[in-house]
């Protein structure tokens, strides 16, 4: 059902694209929520939810509740069937727990069979790339950073990885020689920075594989991707969390390293051992 809602989401008239990512976004809750409560999460009529079905070629909305039900039974996630009661209603439970939990099963949940597909399909894409630029602004930013400073030991010669940090003149310089064998590793969360979404779109007019690490399948950015990585960034608390997309980046890493040909360990060492030569590194004094 998600791969038809993927294939079938540009065609889709705007109000039924927001239910169609809804649906896409939050799979658990079209399972356990009723019909009327996910339309008013998704901000839609409840009529849209069911013209969605309809859309899909069923014969109401219950019948895409039951199918991803059964998936939801299928793959045992969840609190669906767990007895016991759950921390989140224990007042006792510390608030840290909770926000450790949420985190520990957001980074869990990268490890399912879908998300592994994506990050394997991924890994093949970097390690057969020449150049590769990090991309992303706002919150992402340090994502991105991290990204290139992880996988920079990764390359041999002739390779690079390119840490765009400008999101204006400077950083369209750097994206000027993208292009066929070039990757572009683009991270972006909802609301989108608009100059994530233009120079990515940019560098694939220009030949360049987009790699997109993002929130939802049918994001901006996952419909210019080659190839896409799909995480959350909701939080237990006000704001979205960046942790799962930094376990998605050091996933990717770790899997496109057996991929190549350099001793990334080795290789690592090195560079610790010259920045080490030139004083980069604290010593505790003698």
């Amino acid at each position: 059902m998600s791969e038809l809602l993927v294939e079938r989401f540009e065609t889709m008239p705007p109000q039924l694209q927001v239910a169609a990512r809804f649906v896409l976004d939050h799979p658990q809750d079209v399972a356990l929520m009723s019909m009327r409560e996910q339309a008013n999460q998704a901000g839609v009529s409840h009529s849209t939810m069911m013209r969605l079905a309809r859309w899909l070629g069923l014969d109401g909305y219950e019948d895409m509740r039951s199918l991803y039900a059964r998936a939801l039974r299928e793959r045992g996630v969840g609190e669906v069937g767990r007895s016991g009661s759950s921390p989140q209603q224990d007042p006792d439970y510390p608030a840290a727990g909770i926000a450790a939990d949420t985190l520990a099963a957001q980074i869990a949940s990268l490890g399912e069979y879908g998300s592994a597909m994506q990050f394997l399909a991924a890994a093949k894409l970097i390690a057969g790339s020449k150049t590769i630029f990090g991309l992303g602004f706002g919150s992402s930013r340090s994502v991105v950073s991290h990204f290139v400073q992880t996988v920079s030991p990764l390359l041999d010669e002739g390779r690079k990885a390119m840490f765009v940090a400008d999101s204006h003149g400077a950083g369209a310089e750097a994206l000027l020689d993208a292009g066929a064998g070039d990757v572009v590793l683009a991270v972006g969360f909802a609301p989108y920075e608009r100059a994530t979404i233009d120079f990515a779109r940019q560098c694939a007019s220009q030949g360049a594989a987009i790699l997109a690490i993002t929130d939802s399948s049918v994001s901006p950015l996952a419909r210019m991707a080659r190839e896409t990585i799909v995480v959350t960034s909701n939080s237990s608390s006000f704001f979205p969390s960046m942790v799962p997309a930094f376990a998605a980046v050091e996933i990717l890493v770790a899997l496109a390293a057996p991929l190549g040909d350099v001793d990334a360990a080795e290789k690592l060492k090195q560079s610790q051992e010259q920045l080490a030569a030139f004083g980069v590194y604290w010593k505790a004094a003698r």
